[in-house]
């Protein structure tokens, strides 16, 4: 190795541990700053205390945005596994114009801005006549889920032998079991990975959900944007921080699984 080839493999570590620096700083000043006893946000804190995690227990409405958000995140992700595999299916496997744009069309939420997905949500549920605000958020975020599972299981689809899935309705298995029993344990990491991250996007997301809330359905992004205007306190930072170890949970849980499954398929 040249000096040459020394200074640049040494420029890349500075540069891509800077990188990881910029980005990690804001969640380990969040997290930090959840610790404080003082009622303003100041670090370094003055001491260190749990008093704004304690405080989650007397902040109104909190635990129902929780169990709100938890509830559209499951029945969204779980919603959009099976739309996704039906949709992925008929792509890979069909032979009809458009399939290309059916594609592009499930996973074109992405490619948009969130404010602009869900002002045209919310035009559209009221031209339709949808008042219920529980309905219209579980149909938003199916909206911003699906894609996440679009672009995971077309992939994984593509190399997937689907002369088992005949071998298996050979065997007696109708579509729908063979697609259960064969199809999908063979898929199961881009199953488990997908659906980790619908579940994420739909519990973080805001730029839908503002639009399609009313006062006794708030998920929990949305009461916590209420909870800054009311009361800005180191409360808040608490509820971050236990968002980022939910994420840090699902991830690490999603990671151990795939992992455990590819060392029983090898």
């Amino acid at each position: 190795m040249t000096q040459t080839d020394r200074i640049f493999r040494s420029l890349s570590w500075v540069i891509g541990i800077g990188c990881v620096i910029f980005l990690m700083l804001p969640i380990v000043i969040t997290v930090l700053a959840s610790f404080t006893s003082s009622p303003v946000y100041t670090l370094p804190p003055p001491e260190w205390s749990l008093r704004w995690y304690a405080s989650l227990d007397r902040r109104s409405g909190l635990w129902d945005a929780v169990v709100l958000s938890l509830n559209l995140a499951t029945l969204s992700t779980a919603i959009s596994l099976v739309l996704g595999t039906l949709a992925c299916i008929a792509v890979t496997r069909g032979n009809f114009r458009g399939r290309e744009a059916i594609a592009t069309f499930a996973v074109s939420p992405l490619m948009m801005p969130g404010l602009v997905v869900g002002v045209a949500l919310l035009q559209f549920f009221r031209e339709i006549g949808l008042r219920d605000a529980y309905l219209s958020l579980l149909l938003g975020h199916i909206v911003i889920t699906l894609p996440f599972v679009m672009r995971t299981l077309l992939a994984s689809m593509a190399a997937f032998d689907f002369s088992l899935i005949d071998a298996a309705r050979t065997l007696g298995l109708s579509y729908p079991r063979a697609i259960l029993q064969v199809l999908v344990p063979n898929l199961a990491p881009a199953y488990l990975t997908s659906g980790l991250f619908a579940f994420l996007a739909s519990m973080d997301n805001y730029p839908i959900s503002i639009f399609l809330t009313d006062a006794r359905n708030k998920t929990l992004p949305i009461k916590m944007l209420q909870y800054l205007e009311e009361q800005p306190d180191p409360s808040l930072a608490a509820m971050s921080s236990g968002l980022i170890l939910l994420a840090v949970i699902v991830l690490v849980f999603g990671a151990r699984t795939v992992g455990l499954n590819r060392m029983i398929q090898g």
